[in-house]
């Protein structure tokens, strides 16, 4: 056989052998992740298999799971679920899962028993584009920024000590808002609307000294209201970009693209006020700002804060205005929400406004103005805060918490990136904890009942754990100080032939449906009483 020859078949069986080899390596791989995806099944069958179960829930459709059939009203929506399937439930929001807990026992479990698995809040996409990306105390992620923001919050911000310094603030906003409804006597007014814009007037005042005042107060007042609840309804709405990440670019319902739209409104306002500062401080220079010349607001102390060259875990310009996004957001809307829901619960039951009344004359007096210090002395005026904070807590939900882990809640395995809701509207109003649950009756906070302080799974408006409300004591302060001076001030009742509706219309922040609109009667002739 000539060389040449057998040379071309030496050449063609090495050829041969190696495409067979190419071939057998090719199902050598296959079978080898075949292989392992297999073992990785069974032992994730074995693992389900010992784990508790899902807690149980209604049925929902291939694909979709419950979102056609929820109720725009999920906390009463949840509740009623409850009934059926426990007091906890899963719901399948498109490939999201969601559990609901409804009681005491179950709360515990998620904010206490394991309050750093679910020391994240679930962030959805509204939160990130009117929060700075999530920046905030209620979105970011728990961690050393979280614990700054926090700290900054609860003791330079929102401390006793900071909210005795600034009373001065309150007061004058309040008596401004007496003087409002004292050229409105007789006459029906926006209860709700205004005590929004008192508030408005005194978070801005903490935070850069600006207030609005005249002619513009009313209309802005009632425009920013609109603004705020227009975002915390977005932030409450269920969202398909949530529940389907893979669509969330198309922004099918126009959440993102409206919320983006309501920050931006903000995100001016706080543009504009932190350039004045620092060109007063340009202007000024460095040691007239350390003198007596500083101001003594929240964004100077944010500012200098952001500039410190030495903090661990520093401020950015990012995390400054998440913060005044927080403050301004979170401190007007619950706050003026829970008057608002006070005095229509305190209007609709003539006896509890005399029970107040009476205490207000003997603490304060029938010649004197109510100041904070009169509050200590108002036991039954607390009880009535405490009493409403029960029937319309101002976040009926908490916000979603989000297991960093998979865990057990009430026997029932709660997978790692479920959005977990805790219904403490439906606790609060559980027949089996509260007498007569429906039933405004102050007298049940009478005897010491009812701290805010998150250890008590009956009752926690606030929320507990980890992230519990920073802003409570703020909160507690403008609303017993305002519902203290409204009613010393002012007889209320509706316009003849009305009739109260406590109708609530559910958001993050729970507001009353339909606006309470109440005529103020002056009790007292000395005109002293209402400068």
């Amino acid at each position: 056989m000539p060389p040449s020859i057998s040379l071309s078949l030496l050449r063609n069986l090495v050829s041969s052998l190696s495409s067979h080899g190419f071939l057998l390596l090719k199902l050598l791989l296959l079978l080898s992740g075949a292989f392992a995806i297999a073992c990785w099944a069974w032992r994730r069958f074995a693992e389900e298999k010992n784990s508790p179960p899902l807690p149980p829930g209604p049925a929902g459709l291939p694909l979709v799971g419950n979102l056609p059939f929820l109720d725009p009203e999920l906390h009463t929506y949840f509740a009623t679920l409850a009934t059926t399937y426990g007091p906890v439930l899963k719901l399948w929001f498109g490939q999201k899962l969601g559990v609901v807990v409804t009681s005491p026992a179950t709360a515990r479990e998620v904010l206490k028993d394991n309050d750093a698995t679910f020391a994240n809040h679930d962030v959805p996409i509204a939160g990130r584009a009117a929060f700075y990306g999530g920046s905030d105390i209620v979105w970011n992620p728990y961690g050393p920024e979280w614990r700054m923001l926090r700290k900054v919050c609860g003791l330079k911000m929102l401390s006793n000590h900071t909210l005795d310094s600034v009373y001065e603030l309150r007061r004058r906003e309040v008596r401004k808002t007496v003087g409002f409804f004292l050229l409105r006597a007789g006459s029906p007014v926006n209860v709700g609307e205004q005590m929004f814009m008192t508030t408005l007037n005194v978070i801005t005042s903490m935070l850069w000294g600006g207030t609005v005042q005249g002619e513009e107060r009313e209309s802005l007042g009632a425009d920013f209201r609109q603004a705020v609840s227009n975002l915390t309804k977005l932030l409450g709405k269920p969202n398909i970009s949530d529940f389907y990440p893979s669509l969330a670019r198309f922004d099918l319902q126009g959440i993102e693209r409206q919320m983006k739209g309501l920050a931006k409104r903000f995100d001016e306002i706080f543009e504009k006020m932190i350039e004045q500062r620092l060109k007063m401080q340009r202007e000024n220079g460095s040691e007239s700002m350390e003198g007596g010349g500083e101001k003594k607001d929240f964004l100077q102390f944010l500012l200098n804060l952001k500039d410190e060259e030495d903090a661990q875990t520093p401020l950015t310009m990012t995390g400054l205005k998440a913060l005044l996004m927080d403050m301004l957001v979170g401190g007007t809307d619950t706050s003026s929400n829970t008057i608002e829901f006070a005095m229509a619960e305190i209007i609709n039951k003539p006896n509890v406004m005399r029970k107040i009344q009476q205490e207000l004359e003997t603490a304060v007096g029938k010649y004197n103005i109510v100041e904070e210090s009169h509050i200590p002395k108002l036991p039954y005026l607390q009880a009535v805060m405490k009493e409403s904070l029960r029937l319309h807590p101002p976040v009926p939900l908490l916000i979603p918490h989000c297991p960093s882990a998979t865990c057990t809640v009430g026997g029932y395995r709660v997978p790692k990136g479920s959005r977990v809701f805790v219904n403490v509207w439906a606790i609060h109003r559980d027949p089996l904890i509260w007498r007569d649950p429906l039933e405004f009756d102050p007298e049940r906070f009478l005897h010491g009942e009812g701290n805010y302080n998150g250890h008590d799974f009956n009752y926690f408006p606030f929320g507990s754990g980890r992230r519990m409300c920073v802003g409570i004591m703020m909160a507690e302060r403008m609303v017993l100080y305002s519902l203290a001076t409204l009613l010393h001030s002012f007889d209320w009742k509706l316009s003849e032939g009305e009739k109260m509706d406590l109708t609530e219309q559910f958001g993050v922040v729970m507001k009353k449906k339909k606006p309470l609109m109440a005529v103020p009667l002056p009790r007292f002739s000395d005109p002293r009483l209402y400068e």
